[in-house]
């Protein structure tokens, strides 16, 4: 029997959602209570990470390597909190600890807001926009200045939630392969496992099918450059959640088809891709960026595509069709190895679907705001 763990970075730390005698239990908040913009884990050794932080407390990758249990912090930046602590020392007998020691890269890294595994490597993309790589599991941190110093660096703007690098994926039979998503500066991607970078935003001689001008919307022979999500299928099928649109590309990021026909709006955040039919996609329009981002007509759904993006279907078996109100964040949506699809919701919910999307269940509620979701399955 395959145990599952769905991975939970929320405003108030990371939780874990595990299934005993057939109901999902929460555990947690893990992270001392951390906003925790993401977490993943190694299936292999039961290894955690998660990563986060903000001005108060710093920014930093958390590592458990007992599924839990205990929690060791490698800080990136200090934060207010331990300036706090500095400055007042009779403060720290009331909080019962003293300053986190001073960390490597305070005053140029505000928050970690993605994590992946590249082969052996374990690389952070964080606020503002830069890449870090660990080659000791998470324990020590180096700058990736490839990325950093990319010659369209200056010209790189801010999206709603600050200049983040919020996407990272790889190719699983060579590592050295990846790709970013930066908000807002487009995609990215490396050759050679992040030593040089090509910027990748070119949109096909496809039509696209915006009915109005945005600013986020397709310009000239580009997409736009506020990626929300980016997605990787088997075979080398890249998808990403633009902030007006989905798009698809069949070769590495170099050209973009619009896909976005048949689907409600063109605003959402999470694209996930089925793990080994890159034909399949999932994600979860909102009705516009400045229309409240909730579902269309409040009613939830998630939208299937089984033919690589030619056509939609919404699925909304088990989801709320009244006073839906809730957004599914940017890396609010995962798909596990055995294809099942978990979202969360920032009002504190997370669903599963067992069924590829047709019928979905209510596994949770009434945690913290959602920022991520992601599956280990042993």
């Amino acid at each position: 029997m395959v145990a599952t763990t769905v991975l939970l970075g929320t405003t108030k730390g990371t939780f874990l959602l595990v299934q005993e005698a057939g109901r999902w239990r929460a555990r947690g908040p893990f992270c001392d209570g951390w906003p925790i913009n993401h977490v993943i884990g190694d299936p292999q050794t039961g290894t955690i990470w998660a990563g986060g932080g903000n001005d108060w407390t710093g920014a930093g990758v958390w590592r458990s390597g007992d599924g839990g249990e205990s929690w060791t912090l490698a800080q990136l930046s200090n934060g207010k909190f331990d300036e706090f602590l500095t400055n007042d020392p009779s403060f720290i007998e009331f909080v019962g600890h003293g300053p986190n020691p001073p960390a490597p890269f305070t005053g140029s890294v505000e928050s970690v807001w993605s994590l992946h595994h590249a082969g052996k490597r374990l690389l952070a993309g964080v606020k503002p926009a830069q890449l870090y790589a660990s080659d000791d599991g998470g324990a020590g941190w180096t700058r990736l200045d490839g990325l950093n110093d990319h010659p369209s660096a200056p010209e790189w703007q801010p999206g709603a939630a600050g200049l983040v690098l919020h996407s990272i994926v790889s190719d699983p039979g060579n590592p050295a392969h990846l790709w970013l998503g930066i908000s807002a500066a487009g995609v990215f991607a490396s050759e050679d496992g992040g030593a040089t970078w090509e910027r990748r935003n070119r949109l096909s001689n496809a039509a696209a099918h915006h009915g109005h001008d945005h600013p986020a919307a397709p310009q000239g022979h580009e997409i736009g450059h506020c990626v929300h999500n980016l997605g990787r299928g088997s075979g080398g099928r890249l998808y990403q959640q633009n902030h007006h649109g989905v798009f698809r590309s069949p070769d590495g990021g170099r050209n973009w088809d619009d896909i976005t026909e048949g689907l409600p709006s063109t605003f959402g955040f999470p694209v996930a891709v089925h793990p080994t039919d890159p034909e399949t996609l999932w994600v979860i329009p909102l009705n516009g960026d400045m229309a409240g981002r909730f579902p269309p007509d409040a009613a939830a759904a998630v939208w299937r595509s089984r033919d690589g993006g030619a056509s939609w279907q919404a699925c909304r078996n088990g989801l709320p069709q009244e006073g839906c109100f809730f957004t599914v964040l940017r890396q609010g949506m995962a798909v596990a190895p055995d294809a099942g699809l978990f979202f969360g919701t920032n009002s504190g919910s997370v669903f599963h679907s067992a069924d590829e999307g047709e019928t979905w269940h209510e596994i949770a509620r009434h945690l913290p705001t959602v920022l991520a979701v992601e599956v280990m399955q042993a």
